[in-house]
């Protein structure tokens, strides 16, 4: 009985004195990024860089590339394969998704309308003209994408029909006073998401500013 106890009470020091095994790290949820009307993918190359500095493994960052004159619901058929593709490369179950400008509205219609919300924790609208902006208005004639960025098109009011952040994914817009495209700059603003200003910034510094890489940072943290 006394060997017994003994081995007992070694055992619980043991336990005490012993470090307990290392977890394994959770690895962040993968990020699309999502550029803008006509714009490269490689706009999103300097807070790849930040994030990838800030701990972020390289084949956790992806950007998303399209054909922007494109209707924005055949864009957000493209990017449900994309994501698709993402997590089956990660092994991952939902991925982020950070998006700039027009990039705001495919990948809206994403979520709302192609079962997106099942596989996206966060998204992220950075000036997005969520509402129209009147700028289009100077390309609408032009291209179906312009088109649909328009105030009262037909596209944004069945997009912005109902609920504007549905299903379980988090919702984040962030929106500047000086941008020069985006007219209202509220145009952004999404019923149910955590709204921000991030300051008087120029259109193409809501997604290299680092300041606002900061702010985004957070919120997918």
């Amino acid at each position: 009985m006394k060997i017994r106890h003994g081995a007992l009470l070694l055992a619980l020091l043991l336990g005490l004195l012993l470090p307990a095994p290392a977890r394994a790290a959770t690895q962040p949820d993968p990020i699309v990024f999502v550029h803008g009307y006509s714009a490269p993918t490689s706009v999103w190359d300097e807070w790849i860089a930040d994030f990838e500095a800030d701990g972020y493994a390289a084949d956790r960052l992806f950007t998303f590339d399209y054909d922007s004159t494109r209707s924005n619901a055949t864009t957000a058929a493209q990017l449900a394969d994309y994501v698709r593709s993402v997590r089956a490369e990660t092994g991952a179950d939902k991925v982020d998704l950070v998006t700039h400008s027009m990039g705001s509205l495919n990948s809206r219609y994403y979520l709302k309308f192609l079962g997106g919300t099942q596989y996206v924790d966060r998204y992220v609208s950075l000036a997005g003209p969520n509402h129209g902006t009147s700028t289009a208005l100077l390309c609408a004639w032009l291209y179906t994408s312009c088109s649909e960025m328009v105030a009262g098109s037909d596209f944004l009011t069945t997009l912005n029909a109902g609920d504007e952040t549905p299903g379980g994914t988090a919702y984040f817009t962030f929106r500047s006073t000086c941008d020069q495209y985006i007219n209202p700059d509220d145009s952004t603003v999404l019923a149910g998401a955590v709204n921000a200003t991030s300051g008087c910034r120029t259109h193409s510094d809501m997604n290299d500013d680092y300041d606002v890489y900061v702010q985004v940072r957070d919120v997918l943290e």
